[in-house]
């Protein structure tokens, strides 16, 4: 799986790339760990002062979860899923380096959260994002706790209970896409303003992001044991194996009419 996220450094700015185009970019546990090692490369490279991390193709930056992998977990191996959610959020939420997300289509579930853990976002017009885990049967906690320390509580609620997906429009209305321009100029808007980034002292950089992850230390550790506890619980009833099933078989229906 070492091309499922491909690594890219211009000069100051290193560029991430989520590369599973046929599936929408949607994560396993080889990409998640792939996207770990990437971060950890671009993070030890001193000649690189910000990243862009974006999704191959021009449909998503990451449709979330690869359900063909989770339909199948039981408890156990959900709590470990927890863990790889861990290890990646904490990467993205330790680096010292700003790192902007570059949005090319969809952004769903874990891909929406991964976004919104960027320091910036940049779309276009096309973009959607939102929490749909409820329709696959996921029980959302990790993405309730990013959106409600972005955008408040009762939004979260919406999102989360509804699983609806957002527009451009709305998420820059709310704060969730700080710039949108158009569909072909996405990347070299966020390539110019990884280079203003990169300008930028590092040590106040370094500590300007440290002290975000400081104050919400406490409440991300107290989302992740929560997670391990709803998920585990979740799984033991059945039921996201059963509505992912469903939702799969109704995806393929519609491809194939």
């Amino acid at each position: 799986m070492q091309d499922s996220v491909l690594v890219e450094v211009r000069g100051a700015i290193g560029i991430l790339t989520l590369n599973r185009p046929q599936i929408l970019n949607a994560w396993n546990a080889p990409m998640r760990a792939r996207l770990v090692a990437g971060l950890d490369e671009l993070e030890a490279n001193e000649a690189v002062r910000a990243i862009i991390l974006t999704g191959a193709g021009d449909r998503a930056f990451g449709a979330g979860q690869d359900l063909n992998e989770t339909k199948t977990f039981d408890p156990d191996r959900a709590e470990l899923w927890m863990g790889e959610w861990e290890r990646l959020y904490d990467r993205i939420r330790s680096l010292s380096k700003p790192i902007i997300a570059a949005l090319n289509g969809v952004a769903a579930g874990s891909a929406f959260q991964v976004a919104l853990l960027c320091d910036l976002r940049i779309g276009h017009d096309g973009v959607t994002m939102g929490q749909p885990e409820i329709n696959s049967g996921i029980a959302s906690v990790t993405g309730p706790w990013i959106m409600r320390e972005m955008i408040g509580l009762a939004r979260t609620i919406d999102l989360t209970l509804t699983g609806r997906m957002m527009d451009a429009d709305e998420c820059f209305r709310i704060g969730l896409i700080n710039r949108i321009v158009p569909k072909e100029k996405v990347m070299a808007a966020a390539l110019a303003l990884a280079e203003e980034l990169a300008g930028k002292p590092p040590v106040a950089m370094r500590l300007n992001k440290a002290r975000f992850r400081e104050v919400t230390e406490e409440s991300f550790r107290e989302c992740l044991a929560a997670g391990i506890r709803n998920q585990r619980e979740a799984y033991g009833t059945g039921e996201p194996a059963r509505m992912m099933e469903q939702f799969l078989a109704a995806r393929a229906a519609r491809k194939s009419a």
